[in-house]
């Protein structure tokens, strides 16, 4: 393992970043804090299990929605980052050692809540020589032991430093869905994710598809970070290039006066405009509004993405 910070530290790099004004959120991105009964016993669950959500500790604005019909993120190999993304709420410093338990106790989660449809991603864990792989191997197979008729969505790392098995690894362990989030066009990697390469990732989607055609890829973009209309319809031509087939494209929201700052709010309207490129573009599913995250009624869309591809083969 990989010495990368001091043990226990978290943000160690936020520290160093000059503040930035958090702007007023126009009423289309407000939402209600959770309360419902829906909402405590997913909640509930998450704690019997001892399970970190991704919901949680990216301050997600979906979470009330989402747990009201238990509908939890997983976030598995804990919740410590060894990135420092300027646009990520999720501690950076040294992780703990992998809980060998914890793929049981997620798919024990799965079955409990009754998920049809489940979504489990992860910090980045550059200190793990597969960075993580086999964690999630496992976790999909727990899953398909415990809850066979649920079907299965990672988010994964980009996996940069590892060796082309790691990435095999997840695929072999046949997801339904395999997710990797660009997040943003290729001008801003610098600043919002120093850590990461562009081009990888999406060599990383398109390597998907070459070991396994009949996966269902998906990415994912936020916007109002400063880019421009032309490079977000440009990223799309480079995903459909690597065979994606699924879009989201949400607002960035900044979660601390220490993250990168909201550049601006895109309209409703022009998400529309988003979401009308990606269709013309070939994508089988696309979400594009303000409150759109890579999970958000992720079990909806995969229904309808898998509907519409038995259609274009004649199978529907």
């Amino acid at each position: 393992m990989r010495d990368l910070s001091i043990p226990g530290q978290r943000h160690p790099e936020k520290a160093h970043r000059a503040d930035n004004a958090q702007p007023r959120k126009p009423a289309w991105i407000r939402v209600k804090a959770p309360t419902s009964e829906g909402y405590k016993k997913t909640r509930d669950i998450m704690r019997d299990q001892k399970l970190v959500t991704v919901c949680e500790e990216a301050g997600c604005p979906n979470v009330g929605e989402c747990w009201s019909q238990g509908h939890a993120t997983m976030m598995i190999m804990g919740e410590i980052c060894t990135r420092g993304c300027t646009f990520c709420n999720v501690a950076t410093g040294r992780p703990d050692t992998l809980d060998a338990f914890e793929p049981g106790r997620v798919a024990h989660a799965v079955e409990q809540l009754g998920l049809k449809h489940v979504v489990v991603t992860s910090v980045d864990r550059d200190d793990l020589e597969d960075g993580g792989a086999e964690h999630f191997a496992q976790t999909i197979r727990a899953i398909r032991h415990r809850a066979p008729g649920t079907t299965i969505e990672v988010l994964t790392p980009d996996f940069l430093k590892c060796a082309p098995s790691a990435l095999e690894m997840v695929v072999e362990a046949r997801p339904d869905v395999f997710n990797h989030n660009l997040e943003t066009v290729p001008g801003l990697y610098p600043s919002v994710r120093p850590g990461a390469r562009y081009f990888h990732s999406l060599r990383l989607l398109q390597r998907v598809k070459e070991l396994d055609p009949a996966m269902f890829t998906k990415s994912g973009l936020m916007v109002g970070l400063g880019e421009e209309p032309a490079q977000v319809r440009q990223v799309m031509d480079d995903m459909r290039s690597a065979g994606v087939d699924f879009l989201t494209i949400g607002q960035y929201l900044q979660p601390t006066p220490k993250h990168h700052a909201v550049a601006r709010f895109i309209t409703p309207e022009e998400f529309k405009a988003y979401e009308k490129a990606a269709w013309g573009k070939g994508f089988l599913m696309v979400s594009a509004t303000p409150l759109t995250r890579s999970s958000y009624h992720a079990g909806d869309d995969f229904a309808r993405m898998r509907e519409t591809r038995l259609k274009k083969l004649g199978q529907a």
